[in-house]
């Protein structure tokens, strides 16, 4: 997905640093405005896969580090659950300046308690969605531990939460208790999502009946079975994108937010790798695909390596052609299964090699046929199998040429 760098202030003049995921061609239907989880910056990966599904469904999503974090400038001892909400309403206006004001809001843990608090100040938020967040802020207190007895006699402490070391304020704890929580979130009226898992250790799923049970319909529970609290697996942050993304196209026009549209021309192929990992989106006219590589040489096995679609290729068009072979002769074909393998080979290796010197491409094609066939017919589609398209272009000479665009 296109992405960019942004910034903006706060409401104390700091700038905040941020990332804004754009869809593939650039013209999203609507923008969403995302909350990381409590010391969490913008690009923690649950952050990252949930705005990525949402961008590939055409929801542009602004991610960012609340004042003091990851980024952005300021001082986190300064900071308190009252200046996170206002962070959200700037940041929130500088869409609405230089975009368009985010319809979703989507929090993570105390960012989930947070957009619930600051909707009511964006107009242009239609919808909320809150992932493992507390029903009351002041559940965060409790993550200090030891600590909080110190902030409570010396004002300030310094805290270890998740291997890093933050200072805190006496001031953060007396801006949680006087958060209206309960008031807040009945006086939402906008549509809300809530997902959360049965089993989060971090903040207990009764958080999730609380909000429920205070907010008005139209609201609805997603269960995150078996997911910790950060969403530290792929797939149930992916999880959460995709079905946020279904869930806000009621609330975003009659049609609702469809598919992206691919930015490929039909009989092009267009290929977007970001920064992270090797995560590629491909788009072929209208068809979209992920490719990747295995976690093992650093991917994050989203999908298959691009040799894996090169063997898919020529394994689709083999089972296509003799397909369409059988059929012209009305021969009794009821099904074709293809099997193929790929790997390199020395090529001093290779008895029947012309090249002698580095290495060759090898691949296994294995066919099975289901149907009664004569010795001759199966003879004759093996035969055929060698003829498809995609076997050809494997054996000729290939041209490509590359160019850089301006």
């Amino acid at each position: 997905m296109p992405g960019e760098l942004v910034h903006f202030l706060n409401a104390a003049g700091q700038k905040l640093a941020g990332h804004l995921e754009m869809p593939a061609n650039g013209r999203p239907r609507a923008f969403a405005l995302y909350a990381p989880c409590f010391t969490c910056g913008k690009d923690v990966r649950a952050a990252f896969n949930i705005c990525r599904a949402l961008a590939m469904r055409g929801i542009a999503t602004l991610r960012f580090d609340f004042t003091g974090l990851g980024a952005s400038a300021g001082d986190f001892a300064d900071t308190t659950f009252s200046t996170n909400i206002a962070d959200l309403v700037c940041a929130a206006r500088f869409l609405e300046e230089h975009y368009e004001g985010p319809k979703i809001l989507v929090g993570h843990s105390l960012g989930g308690s947070a957009v619930l608090q600051a909707a009511s100040g964006i107009k242009s938020c239609i919808a909320v969605a809150t992932v493992a967040a507390p029903a009351n802020p002041e559940h965060v207190a409790g993550l200090l531990g030891a600590a909080r007895t110190l902030l409570d006699k010396q004002g300030e402490a310094d805290v270890l939460l998740a291997g890093r070391k933050f200072h805190f304020k006496k001031a953060f704890l007396d801006d949680l208790k006087n958060q209206q929580w309960k008031d807040k979130i009945h006086a939402l009226r906008k549509p809300l999502l809530i997902f959360h898992s049965p089993v989060d250790q971090t903040v207990d799923i009764s958080n999730a009946a609380e909000i429920f049970t205070a907010a008005l319909h139209p609201k609805s529970f997603v269960a995150l079975n078996n997911a910790d609290h950060l969403l530290s697996k792929d797939e149930d942050s992916e999880y959460v994108g995709v079905m946020l993304a279904a869930w806000a196209s009621k609330y975003l026009g009659e049609l609702g937010v469809q598919p992206l549209a691919s930015p490929a021309a039909e009989g092009e192929v267009v290929a977007h790798i970001g920064p992270e990992h090797y995560r590629t989106d491909v788009y072929a006219g209208a068809h979209v695909l992920v490719a990747d590589e295995p976690r093992d040489v650093g991917g994050t096995d989203a999908g298959p390596s691009p040799y894996g679609y090169l063997s898919s290729a020529l394994g689709a068009c083999t089972a296509i052609t003799l397909r369409m072979y059988a059929d012209r002769k009305q021969w009794p074909v009821e099904a074709i299964i293809v099997r193929l393998k790929h790997e390199k080979i020395h090529a001093s290796d290779c008895a029947t090699c012309e090249t002698g010197d580095g290495k060759l491409d090898r691949f296994e094609r294995e066919i099975e046929l289901t149907g009664k066939l004569s010795g001759e017919q199966r003879q004759r589609l093996l035969e055929i199998a060698n003829k498809c398209p995609v076997h050809q272009t494997l054996h000729s000479e290939v041209i490509i040429d590359s160019r850089l665009k301006d």
